[in-house]
């Protein structure tokens, strides 16, 4: 078990680089990963699953203790991106379904990758955290409806039948996980050594399998795909500083919301585009997976270095 959970805990250090090795080899490989397409929602449960077997109470009580700081970050998270999204497809010419999937995936919660690099900033963790568990259960009825009301212009978008695959492949499976810990917490903390395993091969087959199907139409408007996901991704570091900034939040503060806002939950975003619109639409959420771990990483080292204020108490 040991060797499992050392293994575990390299590969989930080692994030970006799998994530970027599974996209590559999905695009050079295509027949190989094109199978795993029909299972991706699948994969994704497992992920959402693994999830809930970390989540605790303590979450939830950030909330109480600090409303302000949490609605902040929830607000300027289902605001900020979504909006950027919108704005870049009205100015970058793309194909409908390309610009439906970058609203997609900018009206997708905080992904749980925002509360690594949160850490490695030496930002305020319990708020990244806080955050990112607020938004993925306000997912099931922000996101269609965010989507709805910016995506109809590209592509139909039926809310309800996506709010009904959100709480299959989100609520559903966060509650099994959670319910878990209350039943079997032995059986819980012993699974937890493997689960940055598990959740790395979810999300890398995730994004292998989307590029794979995508193969040709991402060789012909990757690099259009790409930019407007660095774009997107950059804005919102940006914006999600200045938000935390303009409120009055210490540094720590600030550091977390700016990852949040910037770091969706892209496999989330892969998804729902392959379920409800197509494999085109998938593709900025598959570019985003493997680009937000990379420029996560270098934000996260450079704030790392940027002094916190003398109130804050992180590690």
């Amino acid at each position: 078990m040991n060797i499992v959970a050392s293994f575990s805990a390299f590969v989930g250090r080692t994030f970006a680089a799998w994530v970027i090795l599974f996209a590559i080899l999905g695009f050079f490989l295509p027949a190989i990963f094109t199978p795993i397409a029909p299972y991706i929602v699948v994969l994704l449960g497992i992920i959402m699953f693994g999830m809930g077997l970390t989540l605790s109470l303590d979450d939830f009580r950030e909330v109480a203790r600090r409303p302000l700081d949490v609605g902040v970050g929830v607000a300027s998270q289902f605001l900020i991106m979504p909006l950027i999204a919108l704005v870049l497809t009205m100015i970058i010419p793309m194909p409908p379904e390309v610009a439906a999937g970058v609203i997609l995936v900018g009206c997708c919660p905080g992904g749980t990758s925002s509360n690594v690099m949160t850490y490695l900033s030496r930002g305020d963790i319990a708020l990244s955290v806080a955050c990112t568990s607020v938004t993925t259960l306000m997912a099931p009825v922000v996101t269609p409806f965010l989507v709805w009301l910016l995506a109809s212009q590209y592509l139909p978008v039926n809310a309800a039948s996506m709010f009904l695959s959100i709480v299959q492949v989100v609520l559903v499976p966060l509650a099994l996980g959670f319910a878990l810990q209350k039943v079997a917490p032995g059986l819980v903390r012993a699974a937890l050594p493997a689960l940055p395993l598990v959740s790395v091969a979810g999300i890398v087959l995730i994004v292998a399998a989307v590029v794979a199907v995508n193969q040709a139409s991402i060789a012909t408007s990757g690099l259009m795909i790409f930019a407007v996901v660095v774009l997107h991704n950059g804005i919102g570091y940006l914006l999600g500083f200045f938000a935390g900034r303009s409120v009055g939040m210490s540094m720590a503060k600030r550091k977390a919301i700016s990852i949040e806002v910037g770091m969706q939950n892209s496999g989330l975003g892969a998804a729902l585009a392959s379920a409800h619109f197509s494999p085109l639409a998938a593709v900025p959420s598959a570019i985003f997976s493997v680009w937000h771990n990379i420029s996560g990483a270098v934000l996260a080292n450079y704030l790392s270095k940027v002094p916190n204020d003398p109130q804050d108490r992180v590690q």
